[in-house]
């Protein structure tokens, strides 16, 4: 099952789950939540304003993908309705989930580079951009195409100059030196702007890395951060850091 945000290269949108070419969306988690508080298809239509043969036909297609989601059972002594399979509270709970990572996502910082792919090695590609040779995630990149590397603040670690910045160096982590050229001071987080090469970094380190780094402007750090950390996304033709 494939997850996507929707949102393309920026990495912002609507989250997705997509099986077998079919998405499962916002609209069809609602519907879904709706039948598990309603007890039954033609209730949960009725709260959300749409007919029952919809909802029902909407139900039938997801099914088809992801399997069963709902449990509908006919009149009886013991009275009809529906309820969510454990296939269905399943794919809610991914749903939510991916969804809250979307929204942690979107208030978090990015550093965006333009670069071109110069080598691509199983799921990591070496990307030539203008702060030098770094390393990320390839998508469905090759050698020669112009991307967008995407590094989120909460994915760089920021080092004293002096500090050692890799003791376990190695090609998978991507390590620059720059100047601190920003601080803004937040009550339990603060944003560091490091400059590498005139190209602005985004930072976030905790009240107690502030106190413990006590950066000022102009000085002179290094940054680091996993090449796991990092996006890389295609068909990009400039930065927008």
């Amino acid at each position: 099952m494939d997850e996507t945000d929707g949102g393309g290269a920026a990495g912002r949108g609507r989250a997705v789950l997509i099986e077998d070419g079919v998405e499962f969306d916002g609209r069809d988690a609602t519907l879904l939540r709706a039948v598990h508080e309603a007890g039954s298809v033609a209730g949960a239509a009725s709260e959300l304003g749409r007919s029952r043969a919809r909802a029902l036909s909407r139900i039938g297609a997801l099914e088809e993908a992801f399997g069963t989601l709902v449990d509908r059972r006919r009149g009886g002594s013991g009275g009809g309705g529906s309820r969510l399979t454990d296939d269905g509270r399943a794919l809610l709970d991914r749903y939510d989930r991916l969804q809250a990572v979307l929204a942690a996502t979107a208030r978090v910082p990015e550093t965006v580079l333009a670069g071109t792919v110069e080598a691509v090695d199983g799921e990591l590609a070496v990307i030539d951009t203008a702060v030098g040779t770094v390393r990320g995630l390839n998508g469905e990149t090759a050698v020669g195409d112009a991307v967008q590397v995407r590094v989120g603040a909460d994915a760089v670690t920021i080092y004293e100059r002096g500090e050692r910045v890799d003791p376990d160096a190695t090609s998978a982590r991507n390590r620059l030196r720059g100047e601190v050229v920003g601080v803004d001071a937040g009550e339990t987080v603060s944003t560091v702007r490091v400059a590498v090469d005139g190209v602005p970094f985004r930072v976030l380190i905790t009240a107690e890395s502030a106190e413990r780094l006590d950066l000022g402007i102009g000085d002179e750090v290094a940054i680091r951060w996993k090449a796991t950390a990092t996006r890389v996304v295609g068909h990009a033709t400039e930065s927008d850091p």
